[in-house]
């Protein structure tokens, strides 16, 4: 068996566009690496893509967060920095227009891996959801969650993320 590593929507918007934050920043360094080593081991890299269209701000999540991003065909949908040159034609890859990524959880119930381990951005947002996800399709997975590789533009909620997360068998290092 394999490990798994997931970037979460480690995308131009949410770390220097719309929705960007200074600590989203300081995570690509860490997520080239993580990628590197994983490819290293022979491990399967997956990645996520928050990806909206023109009728964004008439959805319910537009409704709520009122604030364009990672629509699909602009700067801001893509991969920021390293991480984005570490993506490989093999690589999974799943467009998501919410949260979680049901896709990610369908591919995740028909594999089995020695570990999965998530990164990205945001800890209490999209991170959170689809470590759950991950969790859900392989109960019997140590699903990893690096606390250094993932970020929120609230410490309060990053923290309070990363506690939900350890309190449902996640492993927080």
């Amino acid at each position: 068996m394999k490990k798994c590593l997931i970037a979460i929507d480690y995308q131009v918007d949410f770390v220097t566009g719309t929705l960007g934050f200074e600590k989203a920043k300081s995570l690509d360094g860490i997520i080239a690496e993580k990628i590197d080593n994983c490819r290293k081991g022979g491990g399967e890299i997956i990645f996520t893509f928050d990806t909206h269209y023109g009728n964004y701000l008439y959805t319910l999540e537009g409704r709520h967060l009122p604030i364009a991003h990672c629509t699909e065909g602009t700067e801001g949908h893509r991969l920021y920095g390293k991480t984005a040159s570490r993506l490989r034609p093999g690589d999974k890859y799943f467009f998501k227009s919410s949260f979680g990524s049901a896709e990610l959880f369908d591919y995740l119930r028909s594999k089995k891996f020695e570990s999965i381990e998530l990164c990205g951005v945001v800890t209490d947002i999209c991170v959170i959801s689809n470590a759950v996800l991950a969790k859900t399709a392989q109960p019997e997975t140590e699903i990893i969650v690096d606390s250094r590789a993932v970020a929120s533009n609230d410490d309060c909620k990053n923290q309070a993320a990363l506690d939900v997360m350890s309190s449902l068998q996640i492993m927080v290092i």
